[in-house]
């Protein structure tokens, strides 16, 4: 029961943080670093709560009944909702702009678009697919995802976000997916 209270905080969390991040982006006395670090700190937060739900489901077991099927639906969205902070600091990590206006730095904007939402929509989606022993699921979501975004994967450093930012979305669910498939055994 433990798990399932720590995928409903980090879920508020990453919610609730939302604003923040979004005034700090906007704020023009801020730098991309300001935003960076709190991303960082947001992805951490999420991994240990994350790791800590995973460690208490293997240690205590799984819910039964509809308390299994509500850990479920808050894995995904847990998933879905908590996954944006790692994959904006992976993308960061990897040298790649996620924040939309850049006011210290005349380059352009990053060359995927609505990625944030793709995103959401991806990470539960594998999420769903894991949880319903569908595998095949998680390929038909990245062809689909591959072939609506194609066109736009020729754009300067466009592919490497395409790939560093679906590679560290779909762990997210699959990791969610599997503290979501624990809580349901």
């Amino acid at each position: 029961m433990i798990a399932l209270i720590l995928l409903v905080v980090a879920t508020v969390v990453a919610v609730a943080g939302v604003p923040l991040r979004t005034r700090l982006v906007v704020d023009q006395r801020r730098s991309d670093a300001d935003v960076r670090r709190y991303d960082l700190v947001m992805a951490v937060a999420m991994a240990v709560v994350a790791a800590a739900a995973a460690i208490d489901v293997g240690v205590s077991g799984g819910l039964s009944g509809a308390a299994a099927v509500a850990g479920q639906v808050i894995a995904v969205l847990a998933s879905a909702v908590t996954g944006g902070y790692v994959v904006r600091t992976v993308l960061a990590f990897g040298g790649i702009p996620t924040r939309s206006e850049n006011f210290d730095d005349p380059t352009p904007d990053p060359p995927l678009r609505g990625g944030r939402v793709i995103g959401l929509m991806e990470r539960a989606g594998v999420t769903v697919s894991l949880l319903l022993a569908w595998p095949a699921g998680i390929a038909v979501i990245l062809g689909i995802k591959g072939l609506a975004r194609f066109p736009q994967l020729r754009e300067h450093h466009a592919s490497e976000q395409f790939i560093i930012g679906t590679f560290a979305s779909v762990l997210w669910a699959c990791a969610l997916g599997g503290i979501g498939y624990l809580l349901g055994r």
